[in-house]
């Protein structure tokens, strides 16, 4: 199962962060997953759960922005959504495309911070990419 070591990696990565951060207490960790990054949504997400067991992300949530396969059309010219994971064509005009210019994310984009010495909560973002 390569979710517990996804999962792993993105807890050293957060650590990394709050080894900056010393004062935040990480609430949520934010991550783009695509239907071709090849890792399981629930897996994933009892993964995540399993390795913060210790660890300074002990009781955060793994919340998960689930992103589609976008393809290029030659026919509209543009990158466009698919109509399925099944259904490699384009979301518009039905046109088929092997071209596939999204769907494999698996990135974390943000993290939500509580400063543990303040009254009020802040979103870090972050461009981290496993």
């Amino acid at each position: 199962m390569h979710e517990l070591s996804f999962a792993l990696g993105i807890i050293e990565g957060v650590e990394d962060e709050l080894d900056r951060r010393p004062e935040g207490r990480v609430v949520a960790v934010h991550l783009r997953l695509g239907p071709l990054s090849g890792l399981v949504k629930e897996a994933l997400l009892f993964s995540y759960d399993l390795a913060c067991e210790g660890t300074r992300l002990e009781g955060s949530k793994l919340e998960i922005e689930e992103t589609s396969v976008v393809l290029f059309c030659t026919t509209c010219n543009q990158e466009r959504p698919a109509i399925s994971l099944q259904h490699l064509c384009c979301a518009i005009c039905d046109t088929p495309s092997s071209d596939i210019r999204g769907g494999f994310e698996m990135e974390v984009f943000a993290l939500e911070l509580v400063d543990e010495d303040a009254t009020c909560n802040t979103t870090h973002n972050t461009t981290q990419a496993s």
